[in-house]
């Protein structure tokens, strides 16, 4: 049966991927938006929560990660987290692409409606006014985005020097198995020669006490059998 923390990290993993789908799609509706803004605005809305969602899993299972008590699982689910990490970054990428393609549509598409009819004070003042109202939507989702990213990048950092934390307790631990190993190996060689040492003290002793018989047999024969 598995531990109720693998399947934490299992169940956390799939949302992972599942809002990282919905971002993508909501990305691509974006891409294909051809206006009005307030239609971009609400799928802005729309993705801004589900990358709010993502950071949040992404941060629980590198929580999860840490909390690991094998050095070697942890070390795979942080490389996990690094990876989802990277992940995200390059949909915020993407984000702010489809922002900048969307904007440039929607303003090529009121300029060109401006330009069937109308009075040309009216058609330049509004212009104005729509230009004005991209710039600063552009400019709000772009510095949004920059924030999102300047965290991502930090938290990536920490998640960096947890992984190098990490690398150097293996390497520690495989040291001090090193060290073991040839203290082993010391005790393995002392035993066998003091097998050997107690070999060579059992053959001592039944030479001598072959040779004490031998000595003792001898000499009872001279005292009681002389003319053998």
């Amino acid at each position: 049966m598995a531990a109720p923390q693998d399947v934490h990290v299992r169940i956390c993993n799939q949302e992972i991927v599942k809002f990282d789908l919905e971002v993508k799609a909501l990305i691509q509706d974006i891409r294909n938006c051809s206006g009005p803004l307030s239609t971009l605005t609400e799928l802005n809305t729309n993705v801004k929560e589900k990358f709010q969602q993502l950071r949040h899993r992404i941060q629980e299972l590198e929580q999860l990660a840490k909390e690991q008590d094998k050095e070697s699982e942890k070390y795979l689910l942080l490389q996990e987290v690094e990876n989802h990490k990277k992940q995200m970054l390059s949909n915020q990428t993407s984000w702010r692409k489809a922002n900048l393609t969307c904007k440039i549509a929607i303003d090529n598409l009121e300029k060109a409606e401006l330009l069937q009819g109308g009075d040309p004070l009216r058609q330049r003042k509004t212009t104005k006014e729509s230009l004005a109202q991209t710039s600063s939507a552009i400019t709000e989702s772009l510095m949004g985005i920059s924030r999102m990213m300047s965290q991502q990048v930090q938290q990536s950092e920490e998640a960096m020097q947890t992984l190098v934390n990490s690398s150097r307790t293996i390497l520690d631990a495989n040291e001090e198995f090193k060290s073991m190993s040839g203290t082993i190996q010391l005790g393995r060689k002392l035993i066998t020669k003091y097998n050997r040492r107690e070999l060579t003290d059992k053959l001592l002793i039944f030479l001598a006490l072959a040779l004490f018989l031998a000595t003792v047999l001898y000499i009872v024969k001279k005292r009681l059998f002389p003319f053998l």
